[in-house]
């Protein structure tokens, strides 16, 4: 298949996806890249190189997931409710953690996040663009830094990341981050399908908004 052929095939392809669809929100961990790659190349790299950071890390990634489960009411930053309560069982301070989460979570795993980019998707993602569509990342972790990592900068409208200026309120599986997304990009929340690869985050919050899902496996 040559270039063009390839190109016109992922045109079509994303264009049959699309559907009634307006609006593609997509996650980015684990969904524009191979995440058991990513994660088996950065647990040797923190081996390696960083082993007094795993209990914090650790600490962090673990405080994530409460953070999402024990989320009944609204915060200015659930990013910065996490930090604080992982912190504090570590025995750190808040910007001593906020460091290492930085190096070791957000720019390191840059170049691995680049080396197994779903190429496939991203391809997908500038077809359905370049035919009208709108997008944007919805994710529950700061993503500008990897977004310019996977070179995928110009693909999206806006980005709604937790951590991050305007970020959403509550994590998945709450619908916040979807629905602020939505109203960013001015298209009503049933013309908008999610694409992630949870379904208990990221396809209970579509459920949740009223939005299609498709399922990154």
């Amino acid at each position: 298949m040559t270039g063009e052929q390839e190109q016109l095939s992922e045109a079509n392809r994303a264009s049959e996806g699309a559907g009634p669809h307006r609006a593609w929100l997509i996650d980015l961990d684990g969904t524009l890249y191979k995440p058991l790659l990513v994660k088996l190349a950065m647990g040797a790299e923190l081996a390696l190189l960083g082993g007094s950071r795993i209990a914090a890390i650790r600490s962090f990634r673990k405080q994530h997931e409460l953070v999402r489960e024990q989320a009944d009411e609204l915060v200015p930053s659930p990013f910065e409710c996490q930090l604080e309560r992982a912190a504090s069982e570590a025995g750190l301070s808040v910007d001593a953690l906020r460091t290492i989460v930085a190096e070791w979570m957000v720019e390191r795993p840059g170049k691995w996040i680049r080396a197994f980019r779903r190429g496939s998707l991203l391809r997908e993602i500038a077809a359905f663009r370049a035919a009208g569509g709108k997008t944007s990342i919805v994710s529950d972790y700061p993503a500008s830094s990897k977004l310019s990592a996977l070179g995928a900068d110009s693909l999206f409208d806006c980005v709604v990341s937790n951590g991050e200026p305007g970020g959403p309120s509550r994590l998945k599986p709450w619908p916040d981050g979807y629905l602020l997304a939505a109203k960013r990009l001015g298209v009503a929340p049933s013309e908008c399908l999610v694409i992630g690869d949870r379904e208990d985050a990221d396809g209970r919050a579509a459920a949740s908004a009223g939005m299609d899902f498709r399922l990154i496996s």
